[in-house]
C-alpha cells in the first residue's frame, strides 16, 4: 500500500484468500490543500467516474480535515454550493451520476507545539450523525437511496470546484468546539507501558506493529459524565505489516467514514510530530 494509494478490502487480503475490494484512495496535491479521492474501483479513482463515492479534503499542515460525500447522506442534506469558475475535465464527467460535495464529517489533529513526540490526539465532528445514535435505540439518518429513475431528485454534477465559507473556516481557524447535537469521537488516551517504555493500547489482537497510525475512537459525552455507551470503541485502526494496516468500525458510522477517517493518518502532520 502507497502513501498516494490507499486500498480497503474486507475481509483483510492478508488474512483471508477470498478478501473483497471495498475502496481505493488516491492522493492528489494541491498548493495549499490536499485531496484525497475515493472510489469503488481501484483502476478508476477520479470524481467524475461512475465509482466515485466521496473525498478527503486536508489543510496544508495536515492537521484539518473535511470529509465529503458524493451522494446525500440523508433527505435534505445540503450541496455546497460552487464559487469558482473553473471547469474540471468534461468527458470524466458521467450525465447520469448525480456525485456531489455534501460534508459529513470534519477531523482535527491537535497541534504539537512543543515538538514531543507523544501520541495523536484526534477528534471527529460527524455532522451527519446525531449524538444520540449510540444510545439505546438510537439511530442515524439513512443514506438517500439513489437509482437511475430518480436522477432528476438529485443536484446536477458540479462541473465546478466547489468550496464553501464553512469549509475554508474550518481548514484554516482555530480547532472546532463540540457541535450542538451531532456525534463527536476523540481518539482513547493510551497508557504508558513502564516494561516496553511506549504508549499502548488494547487492540485485542487485530493490530500487531506499534505506529503512530494507531488509534481507536470512542464516543465522546456532549454533556455530563460518560456512560457504557461512551466506552464502547466504534472505529479502531492499526498496522499488522509493512503497508498494511486493519481497520474495525461499528455503528453508526459507515464503512466509507471509517475509511475517509483512516486515510488522514496517512497525511504528513507537519505540526504535529
Amino acid at each position: 500500500m502507497r502513501m498516494d494509494n490507499l486500498l480497503l478490502f474486507f475481509p483483510n487480503a492478508a488474512l483471508a484468500e477470498d478478501g473483497k475490494f471495498l475502496l481505493a484512495a488516491r492522493k492528489c496535491r494541491r498548493p495549499t490543500f490536499t485531496d484525497y479521492i475515493i472510489s469503488l474501483d481501484a483502476d478508476n479513482v477520479s470524481k467524475g467516474s461512475s465509482s466515485y463515492v466521496g473525498k478527503l479534503r486536508s489543510n496544508f499542515l495536515g492537521t484539518k480535515f473535511t470529509v465529503f460525500d458524493g451522494q446525500p447522506p440523508h433527505t435534505g442534506a445540503k450541496m455546497m454550493k460552487s464559487r469558482s469558475t473553473k471547469l474540471v475535465n468534461l468527458k470524466q464527467v458521467s450525465p447520469r451520476v448525480p456525485a456531489g460535495n455534501y460534508p459529513v464529517a470534519h477531523i482535527s489533529y491537535e497541534l504539537n507545539v512543543l515538538g514531543s513526540r507523544g501520541p495523536r490526539r484526534m477528534q471527529c465532528i460527524m455532522d451527519a450523525i446525531p449524538s444520540t445514535s449510540i444510545e439505546p435505540g438510537g439511530v442515524a439518518p439513512t443514506q438517500t437511496e439513489f437509482s437511475h429513475h430518480n436522477v432528476d431528485l438529485f443536484p446536477s454534477p458540479p462541473l465546478l470546484r466547489s468550496k464553501s465559507n464553512r469549509t475554508e473556516n474550518f481548514l484554516s481557524g482555530p480547532l472546532p468546539s463540540q457541535k450542538d447535537g451531532a456525534l463527536v469521537l476523540k481518539n482513547k488516551a493510551p497508557r504508558w507501558h513502564e516494561q516496553l517504555h511506549c504508549w499502548c493500547l488494547n487492540f485485542h489482537g487485530r493490530v500487531t506493529i506499534a505506529s503512530v497510525k494507531n488509534f481507536q475512537l470512542v464516543a465522546s459525552p456532549e454533556n455530563g459524565p460518560a456512560g457504557p455507551e461512551h466506552q464502547k470503541i466504534i472505529l479502531q485502526f492499526g498496522k499488522v505489516g509493512k503497508d498494511l494496516f486493519t481497520m474495525d468500525y461499528r455503528y453508526p458510522i459507515s464503512a466509507f467514514q471509517a475509511f475517509a477517517i483512516c486515510v488522514s493518518s496517512f497525511d504528513t502532520k507537519i505540526a504535529c510530530e
